[in-house]
Order: structure tokens, then C-alpha cells, then sequence
């Protein structure tokens, strides 16, 4: 099942940091199948409040996600991300498209 990494960015502190963090991450996402879904577009806001930067990673499963987000490639650029902005990531399994509402009942 497919398996996604999920980050609401806000407070972004664009800089030199950040620059490099942003070159670097294609290369750590690679070795494990790792490409974006969701990165750079504005949102509509349609209800609620929200203010920040959508980003959706998608990978073949949740143990290439996990491989990728502990891989040292990736940690080492990490700071670069945590130390100039603010923001919540999450890994969430995908469902397949035979899913329905009410699955979640079961």
C-alpha cells in the first residue's frame, strides 16, 4: 500500500538554508522511490483557517517511507528544514481505490 509523508510548513525562513535543504531532498528521495505530490502550490482555502505550505511525499510502502526519513542522507540535511521553519509532519498509509466511506466502520 502506498504510503505518504505529509508536512504542513508554516513560518518558512527562506535563506541559504533552506535553498540547500531544497536541493538536496530529490537526491535523498531516489534510493527509495520517493517523489512529490504536492509541493510549492498555493491552496485554495476553502474552510478553515490555514496558513502554511502543503507538501505530500508519495512512496511504494511505509517501510521505504521510514528507510528514506532515518537514511543518513536525509537526517543530515533535516536541520536545514526544522531550524528555519515551523510545522508538522506525519507518514500515513494510502488506501486503495476501492475504499469506501464507510470502511473505516469495519
Amino acid at each position: 500500500m502506498k504510503a505518504y509523508a505529509i508536512a504542513y510548513l508554516r513560518n518558512v525562513r527562506m535563506g541559504a538554508d533552506i535553498v540547500e535543504y531544497l536541493e538536496r531532498i530529490d537526491e535523498t528521495l531516489a534510493p527509495y522511490d520517493g517523489h512529490f505530490l504536492v509541493h510549492g502550490a498555493k491552496p485554495e482555502q476553502i474552510e478553515g483557517e490555514w496558513e502554511g505550505a502543503p507538501i505530500v511525499i508519495e512512496f511504494p510502502d511505509c517501510d521505504h517511507l521510514r528507510d528514506w526519513y532515518e537514511s543518513p542522507d536525509y537526517l543530515e540535511i533535516l536541520p536545514l528544514r526544522t531550524e528555519n521553519s515551523d510545522g508538522v509532519v506525519i507518514f500515513v498509509e494510502g488506501v486503495d481505490r476501492k475504499h469506501k466511506a464507510t470502511d473505516v466502520l469495519v
